[in-house]
């Protein structure tokens, strides 16, 4: 069985793209072939100007996927200081890096006495010692608690900032909404979709409640065709612009129905993910 298949995946320079699956679905292969960690059986990829695992990619490139595994006996400081030398990099960047993650005030303890926070950002640390062009996270929130989670997303936001290019692999929706401006959703190793978070959400949605139930699916139908659906509770669900919703209430009121409910709502990525995933994955 193929893990990954007819996969065809896009980031852009500067941006924070979300790459979104079931557990299961490809990711983690996926960004282990881009990393150059594992091989592809077909299919090619650029990855940073290069092809993947290339000494020309890998300069350009800091990756963090799965736990960081660093000596437990030395200190983050240390930790980092072998790393750089392995690069060929200045002792200056292990300063430049804590600072970038906040480490700095404790990267003097053994690694090994570091929380599971503290490790991630020593983690996010090292792949940031080449200053990469493009930064790989692959579930870099995971064991996290809440007040670690939420640093984090901060962190992400701001390393995202200016050319930089991050891709971030994650399965909590919420973090990806606010801090990814793109997003791709895999599922069984292919691509389902693509697009910035509005593209990905369908836009906005009106929900309208009105009697006779039966003249206003008709007047709603005359106006908007396919574009219109009924609720499971009976509401009418339209699939059209916010601001249309005073248009909507004459053309109603009009044809004399009368109109109980108007309201805007907005699908979240939760709703879209388990509708491109959740029947399939057993989510």
């Amino acid at each position: 069985m193929l893990a990954v298949q007819g996969l065809d995946l896009t980031v852009r320079r500067g941006e924070v793209y979300g790459f979104l699956g079931p557990n299961g679905a490809g990711k983690s292969t996926t960004l282990r072939m881009l990393a150059g960690l594992s091989r592809p059986t077909a299919g090619h990829a650029t990855v940073a100007g290069a092809s993947p695992g290339t000494p020309q990619s890998l300069a350009r490139l800091g990756v963090l996927i799965e736990a960081p595994a660093f000596w437990p006996y030395l200190s983050g400081r240390d930790n980092l200081r072998l790393l750089a030398r392995y690069c060929r990099l200045p002792d200056r960047r292990v300063g430049v890096v804590l600072d970038e993650v906040e480490m700095s005030d404790r990267a003097n303890r053994p690694v090994g006495n570091y929380s599971t926070g503290m490790k991630q950002r020593l983690g996010v640390a090292a792949a940031l010692l080449k200053d990469p062009e493009l930064l790989i996270l692959d579930e870099p929130t995971s064991g996290l608690d809440p007040q670690g989670m939420a640093e984090f997303r901060e962190l992400i936001t701001r390393l995202g900032q200016g050319q930089r290019t991050v891709l971030l692999s994650s399965h909590l929706l919420d973090e990806v909404e606010q801090v990814c401006t793109r997003v791709g959703v895999i599922n069984k190793g292919r691509m389902v979709a693509e697009g910035n978070l509005d593209e990905i959400r369908g836009g906005s949605r009106i929900v309208i409640r009105a009697e006779p139930a039966a003249k206003a699916l008709a007047v709603l139908v005359e106006l908007f065709g396919d574009r219109v659906a009924v609720g499971p509770d009976g509401a009418f669900i339209l699939r059209v612009e916010s601001d249309r919703t005073a248009e909507i209430t004459q053309r109603l009121v009009s044809a004399g129905v009368g109109v109980t409910e108007v309201r805007s709502v907005e699908r979240s990525l939760e709703d879209v993910f388990m509708e491109l995933t959740g029947r399939e994955s057993g989510a």
